[in-house]
């Protein structure tokens, strides 16, 4: 009885962290019963997971540019223009896939620090300089595949990117053996990192868990994460695309919690004037955090250009409103401050999940539109109200 009590206590102070787990969750279990089990199908689980990892990179880096208080309505049209410049470098210029990647990357960073610039250094409101990216951008890419509309990629290596899945190396029952040794090693490592919080926690005397709750937490993920490796490695095995996706996640998360960059990123984004009069540099934090984002929003390009294995003139349209709409149902509070990138992937899957089950239940387009921004109203509203609780 006190575990349940305790168990009842922990979600109730931890509702933000634990609200879209249990709504991610809740939705997978609704839509396998209603279609029959298709939904949690190896195939489907394998597209639903491709086809939100072009914008799940793009929220892991707008939750942070929404810590800091402002906003990049530009990424979208970044990633369809920067998707296209591959697609040239590629095609036309005869640019290799190992100096084009690099490229686009390092012009996205370029991007992102302008758009910092024009919001720390001259004082433009964020939403009104990538407006402005926005239309630029938009223009930029109706320029450069005006002539032919659509830019086809040829290049194996670099569409791998968006359609390929790792090596099998060698399968165990019809299971992909590396597949299964990175579900094993995303457990390992999911373990170490909650025994390495919890450590810090006791050493510094914070208040932590019970060691059953604590137990029966672990046991929980590492079966969900158990449960989907073996699902994908009964398919193709892991998607180079979720592998990068991952592997955002991992940098970022360790970036946002285990460094300074990572403190000053949330003092900032707490209360700016306080991390400016305690030493912080916040201009520099600004810079870095929409470097970051031009990064991300490069390498959203790159992922989306490779899965369509072409350029497009409508590549990027509402990406940046999808990926905010998976920030904001990650976690990430509107006041700033607040927010997890682990959050950002979790948001992204479950707009993913939403409109990969809604296909599959034959829903139309235009209920899909309005059931994703009633979620999207929900989870704003949830950010509001467990604010004035705390």
């Amino acid at each position: 009885m006190n575990m349940l009590q305790e168990g009842k206590t922990l979600i109730r102070e931890n509702i933000r962290d634990y609200g879209m787990y249990i709504a991610l969750f809740v939705i997978i279990v609704t839509f396998t019963i209603m279609t029959n089990g298709l939904f949690i199908s190896s195939r489907n689980i394998s597209n639903l997971l491709d086809s939100a990892g072009y914008i799940a990179v793009l929220a892991v880096a707008m939750t942070l540019v929404i810590v800091i208080r402002h906003i990049d309505l530009s990424v979208g049209y970044v990633a369809g223009f920067l998707g296209a410049i591959a697609a040239i470098l590629l095609t036309q210029a005869g640019v290799s896939v190992y100096l084009t990647i690099p490229i686009i990357l390092l012009l996205g960073i370029a991007i992102g620090i302008f758009n910092g610039l024009l919001v720390a250094h001259i004082g433009i409101p964020a939403f009104v300089a990538t407006l402005a990216g926005m239309l630029i951008f938009r223009g930029a890419l109706l320029q450069v595949t005006e002539k032919s509309g659509t830019i086809i990629i040829q290049n194996d290596a670099f569409n791998a990117i968006g359609n390929g899945y790792i090596p099998s190396l060698l399968e165990i029952n019809g299971l992909h053996f590396l597949s299964l040794i990175v579900g094993l090693v995303g457990i390992l490592l999911y373990i170490f990192s909650e025994f390495s919080n919890r450590r810090n926690k006791v050493k510094y005397q914070f208040e932590v868990v019970s060691t059953p709750i604590f137990v029966l937490k672990l046991v929980f993920v590492s079966v969900i994460i158990g449960y989907i490796t073996w699902i994908l490695a009964g398919y193709n095995g892991f998607s180079w695309t979720v592998i990068i996706m991952l592997a955002v996640v991992i940098v970022y998360h360790f970036l946002t919690t285990k460094t300074v960059l990572g403190r000053h990123i949330y003092a900032v984004g707490s209360n700016p004037e306080a991390a400016h009069l305690s030493g912080i540099n916040v201009r520099k934090i600004t810079y870095i955090v929409f470097g970051s984002m031009g990064m991300m929003a490069a390498l959203s390009g790159i992922l989306f250009t490779a899965r369509l294995q072409s350029a497009t003139t409508t590549a990027g349209t509402l990406f940046e409103l999808d990926a905010i709409a998976a920030a904001y149902v990650g976690g990430v509070s509107a006041a700033g401050g607040v927010g997890k990138v682990t959050g950002a992937i979790i948001g992204a899957i479950v707009m993913a999940s939403l409109s990969s089950g809604m296909n599959l239940l034959g829903v139309g387009i235009s209920y899909q539109y309005m059931i994703r921004g009633g979620v999207l109203a929900g989870a704003v509203i949830f950010d509001v109200l467990t604010r004035k609780s705390r």
